[in-house]
């Protein structure tokens, strides 16, 4: 008798709780059709831990809402980048239950949602990079790459803007992930000009194009021809190992580079600047030696590891005026070491062609 009436108990705290917790969701959602996302979310996340001993269809409801308040504040710009990444979550929970319930109510509402929340985010990351905010575009981009990994643009976009962000181990990366996946880039776009805003819009077929243009929304179809980004793509990442001074990466890459392209200019004049830093951090090295006769015999070592590493830049800036012999870069570079190197004739001879 005495665990009957514990059980009764345990049974009737339940309901309460679940009651409890029901009144606190409608308060959430009563908040959000009012506009007060962040005091919707607040109740959410205090109730959250309740939801998990709760009915798949009461699970389901919690998180299409959760999703919905989410997408707000992305929408708002409030923590943009996260709160669409958490919203996408919430969303794919609500599929999670609804499959298992059997009970497809959000379902169809999740998934476009899904959808919105992807077009909001694309538009806020070139958004952000026309307004000169690059590492929040990046982040944007890249977030939407997470949330679709079939449409790797993002993940260019992401990795492109990193770069004007300065910021070059995220640089490093994104295009370390194209690089694997063997990005190209390379597609041909469907445009044409929408008539209300005048401006294009690409379409995913010909057919859908022709489709928008018979129903006199569109004019002006054009077919464009988007170029591999393969080259793009390695010469940036090789790029950013540089900034990042990871030597060693970067003349991997960039003699990958040259595999693609023999006669990629940018690629050997990159080289010998490579070569350059690396004497210079042994000419930095030198300077920092005593006068100890341990130091002094160290100093000869470094002093002709530097003449020698100097020389490996010759070839490539060689290499780089063949290719285009009034390269001013690859010019002024290799009158340098000539004359770093007392290399008068060779000094001599390019400086007479000049």
């Amino acid at each position: 008798m005495k665990n009957n009436q514990i059980i009764l108990v345990f049974l009737l705290l339940m309901n309460i709780g679940a009651f409890a917790q029901k009144e606190q969701i409608k308060d959430a959602q009563s908040l959000f059709d009012s506009g007060k996302s962040q005091e919707a979310l607040a109740i959410l996340n205090k109730v959250e831990y309740l939801i998990l001993n709760a009915p798949d269809e009461d699970k389901s409801d919690f998180y299409f809402l959760k999703g919905n308040v989410l997408k707000d504040l992305a929408v708002k710009n409030i923590d943009a980048a996260n709160n669409f990444t958490l919203a996408s979550q919430s969303y794919q929970d609500v599929f999670i239950y609804e499959n298992e319930s059997g009970k497809f109510k959000f379902t169809v509402k999740a998934n476009a949602a899904l959808k919105e929340m992807k077009s909001s985010l694309v538009n806020g990351a070139m958004t952000d990079f026309k307004a000169g905010k690059y590492k929040e575009s990046a982040e944007k981009s890249y977030k939407v790459y997470l949330f679709d990994k079939k449409d790797t643009l993002n993940l260019f976009n992401a990795a492109s803007s990193s770069v004007n962000a300065k910021d070059y181990v995220s640089a490093v990366k994104y295009y370390e992930i194209l690089k694997k996946i063997n990005f190209s880039g390379k597609a041909v776009l469907y445009l044409a000009t929408n008539k209300k805003t005048k401006e294009e819009d690409i379409f995913v077929s010909p057919k859908a194009r022709e489709s928008a243009i018979q129903q006199g929304l569109y004019e002006k179809p054009r077919t464009e021809s988007v170029p591999s980004k393969k080259i793009e793509v390695n010469v940036n990442l090789a790029d950013s190992y540089l900034e990042i001074k990871d030597y060693p990466k970067a003349e991997a890459v960039y003699n990958y580079v040259l595999e693609l392209d023999p006669n990629y200019i940018d690629a050997y004049i990159n080289l010998a600047y490579l070569k350059l830093q690396l004497k210079k951090d042994l000419t930095d090295e030198i300077a920092s030696l005593g006068t100890s006769a341990a130091d002094m015999q160290k100093y000869d070592k470094l002093n002709a590891k530097k003449d020698d590493i100097a020389r490996s830049a010759i070839p490539y800036l060689q290499k780089a005026l063949t290719i285009e012999p009034k390269n001013s870069d690859a010019t002024k570079t290799l009158l340098g070491i000539y004359r770093s190197l007392d290399m008068t004739n060779e000094y001599n001879t390019l400086k007479g062609s000049m």
